[in-house]
């Protein structure tokens, strides 16, 4: 049986109120940008990533890092992106199984439409809501708490690690 060590109420004030947070934010967010641009907030985030990466393109795994989507989840996102002439799939040269996801010239006018007013409803609902020293303190925070996240994936690949290679040795 797991036993647990429940919040105490200031812990569970700020973990209900992240969590409230969140959810009024990127309803928000997602709604005007939908609004404002026709592009839905997992369109955004691909759009964003193929634009700021070398001449914009990136592998597949190295979107699904960036995103930390499922395999599966990605690859329907970029069939309906593909779709609506978004972007477009190259396969690799050096790696016939790999391929390469490109930002077409309508996905970056896309991207380049939307981000001004996306921005701006991130400004109006964020960080102007917030001193210097919130920020300041939130970027702390949040860099905490994703170390704590990279520490215990790293712990996790490793345990996965040595399980594959324990149940490798033992079979014949």
């Amino acid at each position: 049986m797991t036993t647990a060590t429940w919040l105490d109420d200031r812990e569970q004030q700020a973990w209900r109120g992240l969590l409230a947070m969140q959810a009024k934010l990127d309803g928000r967010l997602r709604r005007s940008l939908q609004r404002d641009s026709g592009l839905s907030d997992a369109d955004y985030a691909v759009l964003v990533n193929l634009s700021e990466a070398p001449g914009g393109r990136l592998r597949v795994f190295e979107l699904v890092a960036a995103l930390d989507w499922e395999k599966s989840r990605l690859s329907h996102q970029l069939r309906r992106m593909e779709q609506r002439g978004l972007l477009e799939r190259e396969g690799c040269e050096t790696d016939r199984r790999g391929s390469f996801v490109v930002l077409t010239e309508p996905g970056r006018r896309a991207i380049e439409a939307a981000a001004p007013h996306h921005v701006n409803e991130v400004r109006r609902w964020f960080v102007d809501a917030l001193t210097g020293a919130q920020l300041e303190a939130l970027t702390e925070i949040t860099a905490a708490v994703l170390a704590n996240l990279g520490a215990d994936e790293a712990h996790d690949r490793r345990h996965l690690q040595r399980a594959g290679s324990t149940s490798r040795s033992s079979s014949p």
